[in-house]
């Protein structure tokens, strides 16, 4: 684990009360992880790969099926 010295103002050290208040976290390094998790999920996700893009876009070209409500969806899927 690596440890740091770090300056947050007092808007950020609000914000990482307010956090660990919300998750029950117990300390504030939990919190800036938990930040970071956040940051890496939303902002940081990597691209799709290409053999992935490709097979979706197979998939898009095939025609859809009309089951037209949940019991013909059903009588399609034998349940």
């Amino acid at each position: 684990m690596v440890q740091a010295f770090i300056n947050i103002d007092e808007h950020t050290n609000r914000v990482l009360n307010i956090l660990k208040a919300k998750y029950g976290l117990t300390n504030k390094s939990s919190a800036i992880e938990l930040m970071a998790l956040q940051y890496e999920e939303e902002i940081l996700e990597p691209e799709l790969r290409p053999e992935y893009v490709d097979k979706v876009k197979k998939i898009m070209r095939q025609d859809s099926v009309n089951v037209g409500n949940v019991e013909g969806l059903k009588k399609r899927l034998g349940l």
